[in-house]
């Protein structure tokens, strides 16, 4: 890291915090990026400006992160369903009097249909009408998949996880077999999803409201044509702040914030 006294957090955890990065990074705006896993890791450049942490974080003790990182502004770009550590970073971010601003991908806006079917939660999926006796494809991610482990013997569950070792070994635990798991990293383009649904006779599919980069229309498509059920969780609600849809506007907060002389 060059050597300044102030950096900006950037809360990783999408392909659009890695473009905000870089970007910010060859403005030479100094910027702390925090990832989970050596994999993620892997897609950041290496910049003097630019110092990435691997690992997980305890939301309730970010405001000592903080202070010790030296942190003066704090741009969240993690995922939209990673609302544990967004609500960490804003208490702590308004405990230290530091601004606080989240890139929220757009959402998408298509309509439900007949067999696309927006739901608030999960608890809404987990239930006999849903799951009892149907092969049912889960791209929730791998910390959701514990939830089904009473359906594994009620259905038969499929799941889509990201090619890590956690990943994994999580699936494993929530009792899905090697050959119910398949291991991708988006995106995943609309011939390859409708092949897949149809090698696993796919008659359910759950999923996140994840936006255009999650893969939201590509099965939003493919269900419609194969009308399969597609079953959409909604995002979490939080009280954010601030929240900007445009990268170019969060670039912009960001570099008036660093021409300021970046207030703590």
């Amino acid at each position: 890291m060059a050597d300044r006294d102030v950096v900006l957090w950037v809360i990783g955890g999408t392909g659009e915090a890695v473009e905000l990065a870089a970007v910010l990074a060859g403005e030479q705006i100094p910027c702390l990026v925090t990832v989970t896993t050596p994999t993620a890791r892997q897609s950041y450049r290496e910049s003097p400006w630019l110092k990435v942490l691997v690992g997980g974080l305890d939301p309730a003790a970010l405001e000592a992160f903080l202070t010790a990182q030296g942190v003066g502004a704090v741009l969240d770009a993690s995922h939209p369903f990673a609302a544990e550590i967004s609500r960490g970073a804003i208490a702590a971010t308004q405990a230290l009097r530091i601004p606080y601003w989240r890139y929220e991908r757009p959402s998408l806006d298509a309509p439900a249909s007949q067999v696309v079917c927006r739901v608030a939660g999960l608890e809404t999926v987990l239930t006999p009408d849903i799951l009892q006796g149907e092969r049912v494809l889960l791209t929730l991610g791998y910390r959701w998949l514990h939830y089904f482990i009473p359906w594994q013997t009620r259905a038969t569950l499929f799941a889509r996880i990201l090619p890590s070792t956690v990943a994994l070994s999580a699936a494993l635990e929530a009792g899905f077999t090697p050959d119910r798991l398949i291991a991708l990293r988006p995106p995943i383009y609309a011939d390859l999803e409708k092949a897949l649904w149809q090698q696993w006779r796919i008659t359910r599919v759950i999923t996140k409201a994840s936006g255009a980069p999650g893969g939201e229309a590509v099965k939003r498509a493919v269900a419609e044509q194969l009308s399969t059920p597609l079953y959409i969780l909604d995002r979490p609600k939080l009280d954010y702040p601030t929240v900007v849809h445009s990268q170019a506007a969060i670039l912009a907060l960001c570099r008036r914030w660093w021409k300021s002389g970046q207030p703590r």
